[in-house]
């Protein structure tokens, strides 16, 4: 389907083929488990604080129904595409799948940079992307959540024009709302946590102490911020980090309560007194325990994959490891690679937990939320360690057969209609 192309989706459907082969898939039927159910392109047009109207692309993928409604997040982004939201919406199909999510995967965007707007701009525009997808989503259909340049706010915002529409309240039309309107403790948090808590068990597999051991973080958004938190808790020193306009490097460690201070005040890493600037490039090859991806998209090339220094790679992102870099860490093999579906699961595994208590209007402490996070991320990593240690696979080709075969046995239950 020429309607998708992109580099990020002919990456999904290049691992998807691998995995396919590796689970022996007909090919007659393969193009029914990897292909979208559905995928919309709507146009948002929105009245600028100078009076201008100015219209914006807005889309939202769902790859399939079979397990239930679809599930997934909403990005804000300049370089949103429909093919980079269908990859998305891949992922997340394996990665609910993966951790036994009664979920099919979605994803929507809007090509836009949010900084460029202002807050009233922003509101405008949202309203009209949820009044445009009204139709396609809901509790029971597809649960929209944050994603990179969306937060709180803009899921409240959703869930009140669809309640409008609905005339009533519908918290569960979204996911990581504000708590006080029916959000989920430790939704935000829960990512990166996820994140950190993978990398830990991945250093404990591994035999390697964490107290004293050196991390890395790419990406200084929700789920990397969150991550290194999580990581200097465990005893890491976090010795770089960076955001898109730049890198910090303290070989020491850096100071997280003042970096995050700064980083408040000035909504940016760069500058920051107390560590040297550094290139993305050079952050990402720095010697280290464990490297965090937490930004975009194939961030680990052909070109990087052999320098990496790293022993553990925890993907925070979605797909920063391409497939030609695969090929390298597997054959170096002194990598331990925390695959994307696995490792930042944690943000869906929450979601999941906020669309059960919304429906039930019964809400559960930030411990009880984390004790069932860590649970599922601990279920989901022992079954991919112990596939690709039976099978003598690698752990993105595990955990994707994992989520892949789920998928494939419930479209096969359910059959085609008529």
């Amino acid at each position: 389907m020429d309607i998708y192309s992109h580099p990020t989706f002919d990456m999904a459907l290049r691992q998807f083929e691998l995995v396919a082969d590796y689970l022996a898939i007909p090919e007659g039927e393969r193009a029914w488990i990897k292909y979208p159910k559905r995928a919309l392109t709507v146009a948002c047009p929105v009245r600028m604080d100078d009076g201008s109207t100015r219209v914006f692309a807005g889309y939202r993928v769902q790859h399939h129904f079979a397990l239930g409604p679809t599930k997934g997040g909403l990005r804000y982004h300049p370089e949103v595409t429909l093919g980079e939201v269908a990859a998305l919406a891949l992922w997340m199909s394996w990665k609910c799948a993966l951790v036994g999510l009664p979920f099919g995967g979605a994803k929507g965007g809007i090509s836009v940079d949010p900084g460029a707007l202002s807050p009233g701009e922003l509101e405008r525009l949202t309203r009209r992307y949820t009044q445009e997808l009204a139709a396609f989503i809901g509790p029971q259909t597809d649960i929209p959540a944050p994603d990179v340049g969306t937060n709180e706010q803009t899921m409240a915002w959703i869930m009140d024009t669809y309640s409008s529409y609905a005339g009533h309240p519908v918290p569960a039309v979204v996911t990581g709302k504000p708590v006080h309107l029916g959000g989920s403790l430790g939704r935000r948090e829960a990512t990166g946590r996820g994140v950190a808590y993978l990398a830990g068990r991945a250093m404990d597999t591994l035999g390697l102490e964490t107290p004293g051991a050196t991390a890395v973080v790419q990406g200084f958004g929700n789920v990397g911020a969150v991550a290194a938190q999580s990581l200097v808790k465990q005893g890491f020193h976090v010795i770089a980090v960076s955001d898109v306009h730049g890198g910090l490097h303290h070989p020491q460690g850096l100071d997280l309560r003042k970096l995050e201070a700064w980083f408040a005040q000035h909504r940016t890493l760069v500058g920051f007194p107390e560590a040297e600037p550094i290139s993305n490039a050079d952050l990402l090859t720095l010697p280290c325990a464990v490297l965090v991806p937490a930004a975009m998209e194939r961030q680990i090339t052909a070109e990087n994959a052999g320098k990496l220094r790293c022993r553990v790679l925890a993907e925070g992102a979605n797909g920063p490891t391409t497939p030609e870099a695969d090929l390298i860490l597997n054959q170096r093999g002194d990598v331990f690679v925390v695959p994307d579906i696995l490792c930042n699961a944690g943000g869906v595994v929450v979601s999941y937990f906020e669309w059960v208590q919304d429906l039930q209007s019964f809400f559960w402490s930030e411990g009880e939320v984390m004790d069932k996070l860590f649970r599922s991320l601990e279920s989901a990593f022992q079954n991919t360690l112990s596939l690709a240690r039976k099978q003598h696979l690698p752990l993105r080709t595990a955990a994707l057969s994992l989520g892949i075969k789920r998928v494939w046995e419930a479209k096969k239950s359910r059959g085609l209609f008529p």
